[in-house]
This record gives C-alpha cells, sequence and structure tokens, in this order.
C-alpha cells in the first residue's frame, strides 16, 4: 500500500524557514517523482515542486524560485521541502503526492507541477506564516 506522510509544518513569522517532510513507503521509492502541492482557503490546489528521485532532477514554481528548495534521502525514503523567507501568501496545507517518474514531466509545460497527473496523496500539513 502506498503511503505518504507529511510533516514539519507549523507557525512561523514572515522571513523565516520550515522544513517539510514527505516520508514514502509502499512503491519502488527510485523510478517515482514526489510533488509538493498547496492549497490555501478559497483557492485552488497549486504545484510548489517536484523531484524525480532516479536523477535528481527538480523544478519550482515561479513563486518560490530562490526560497524553496526540494532534496530527497534516498535511504530514508523521504522527500524534503526546505522553505526560507517564507511570506504570509505561503500559509496553506502542504501536500506530497507521488507518482511513476516520466520525462515529459520535466521536460517543458510545468506538467511536474499539475496535480492531475498524481496518483497518490498525503494527508497534508499546515504553514502558517504571521506577519
Amino acid at each position: 500500500e502506498v503511503q505518504l506522510v507529511e510533516s514539519g509544518g507549523g507557525l512561523v513569522q514572515a522571513g523565516g524557514s520550515l522544513r517539510l517532510s514527505c516520508a514514502a513507503s509502499g512503491f519502488s521509492f527510485g523510478g517515482y517523482a514526489i510533488g509538493w502541492f498547496r492549497q490555501a482557503p478559497g483557492k485552488e490546489r497549486e504545484g510548489v515542486s517536484c523531484i524525480s528521485i532516479g536523477d535528481g532532477t527538480t523544478s519550482y514554481a515561479d513563486s518560490v524560485k530562490g526560497r524553496f528548495t526540494i532534496s530527497s534521502d534516498n535511504a530514508k525514503n523521504t522527500v524534503y521541502l526546505q522553505m526560507d523567507n517564507l511570506k504570509p501568501e505561503d500559509t496553506a496545507v502542504y501536500y506530497c503526492a507521488t507518482r511513476p517518474s516520466i520525462p515529459v514531466m520535466f521536460g517543458g509545460g510545468e506538467w511536474s507541477l499539475k496535480s492531475s497527473i498524481y496518483d497518490y496523496w498525503g494527508q497534508g500539513t499546515q504553514v502558517t506564516v504571521s506577519s
């Protein structure tokens, strides 16, 4: 059974940092991609970042480039999202999701940040950034 468990959310002041974790189990970690998404109240879910576990290819939404860093620890089957210089507009529930990694995901068109292509989702973790 595929399971994704997020952790690391919390309350932080603007300009602060948080590191989210996504612990994965139940599938062959190396052949998959894991994406981070977020959803604020009253807004659609948006893609934040993605990593292809096998080759380390990454992608980021423009809104987080230069502030967020995605990484993986393959020995722990865990993906991290380091979030620095947080802003109030980063407040949302953050989810990780996974699917088998395919080349088109990172070939342009931001396919890797489209929620509809992911098969499995975690339960989410709340991030709140105060001004």
